[in-house]
């Protein structure tokens, strides 16, 4: 018996505009949003390449042209990086499909509006390539039903294979979540070659893919290896993100050049950018400025997301241009 090769692509759904998110999204694709200084799409890879993955496939669309400029061919990252534009948004198995021509084996699939934290993500491929397995979607346990009904549900079987899962379900049976990280063998894309249009937003749904993939007698398996992940909707989001990755990082506050701030400034759970400018002495809190930004306060500061030409007040819903 030939063992399988174990070689795997990793893909990254990067396409969508974000409109909830403005007004970040009119000048930065969602998925270069900065976690801790470092883009979501950044973290993404890296932890692709602790799989072992080196090619990676990005969908691109609004604004790609920034973010193949961001990341280039991947070689800073240690990976091959190929763009793919998806011409129309018509949902996420629209995208996927359009990548069959891409791939020639298992793939890991990351929407890259998303920052996980994950556990080890080896026992996602492990049961794809020796379990059996067509899928495997990575899940939580998630105790507010509220947030389920914003994603998907995910239940099993009494042999802990996927029988059923329910996209937006209104009434939730489950505290399985599902988490938007997803691992595919080829099988996928003919379930998406017979799969509908929905009703609910009138794209291809991954999540009924899913379904006619499990219909069809195929198995999929579920892991819980999601700790937390966070969707980019709304600009609070991105700054809950990004303190939240400060505090289970242990640190105070995080700037890319901390010797280059003024003097006076005083930063308290605050991420501060690369070539950011202070003009007075000021006290910065539970906050995120991106590169490049001057920041021209006089007074205390806290809970704001500055850019270099706009300051959005998270905890006021107020935007204000420098």
């Amino acid at each position: 018996m030939t063992m399988r090769s174990r070689k795997l692509t990793g893909v990254i759904l990067a396409a969508g505009k974000g409109s909830r998110m403005a007004p970040f999204s009119d000048a930065y694709p969602k998925p270069l949003l900065p976690i801790c200084n470092t883009p979501i799409l950044v973290h993404q890879i890296r932890q692709m390449k602790s799989l072992g993955i080196e090619d990676v496939i990005i969908v691109i669309g609004h604004l790609g042209h920034v973010i193949a400029r961001t990341l280039g061919d991947g070689a800073a990252y240690g990976v091959n990086i190929r763009y793919v534009e998806q011409q129309r948004l018509l949902g996420i198995a629209h995208a996927v499909f359009g990548l069959e021509a891409h791939v020639d084996g298992p793939f890991l699939l990351f929407l890259g509006d998303i920052f996980f934290q994950t556990r080890d993500l080896s026992p996602m491929v492990d049961v794809v390539f020796e379990g059996g397995v067509a899928g495997a979607l990575a899940v939580k346990r998630e105790p507010d039903p509220k947030a389920i009904r914003r994603n998907f549900a995910v239940i099993l079987g009494d042999d802990g294979a996927v029988t059923r899962v329910i996209e937006k379900p209104r009434h939730v049976r489950t505290n399985l979540k599902g988490c938007g990280l997803y691992l595919f063998d080829l099988e996928i894309f003919d379930a998406i070659r017979r799969t509908p249009r929905t009703a609910m937003r009138d794209e291809y749904e991954i999540t009924e893919s899913i379904q006619i993939l499990i219909e069809d007698g195929h198995r999929v398996a579920a892991l819980e290896v999601v700790l937390d992940d966070v969707n980019m909707s709304y600009p609070n989001d991105l700054l809950t993100c990004n303190l939240s990755e400060l505090d289970r990082q242990g640190k105070d506050y995080e700037a890319a050049a901390p010797e280059l701030l003024s003097p006076g400034v005083v930063l308290q759970r605050s991420v501060v950018g690369a070539g950011v400018t202070f003009e007075h002495p000021i006290r910065l809190s539970n906050s995120l400025v991106f590169p490049g930004s001057r920041v021209t306060s006089q007074g205390d500061l806290d809970g704001v997301i500055i850019t270099p030409d706009k300051m959005v007040d998270c905890r006021a819903g107020v935007t204000a241009l420098w």
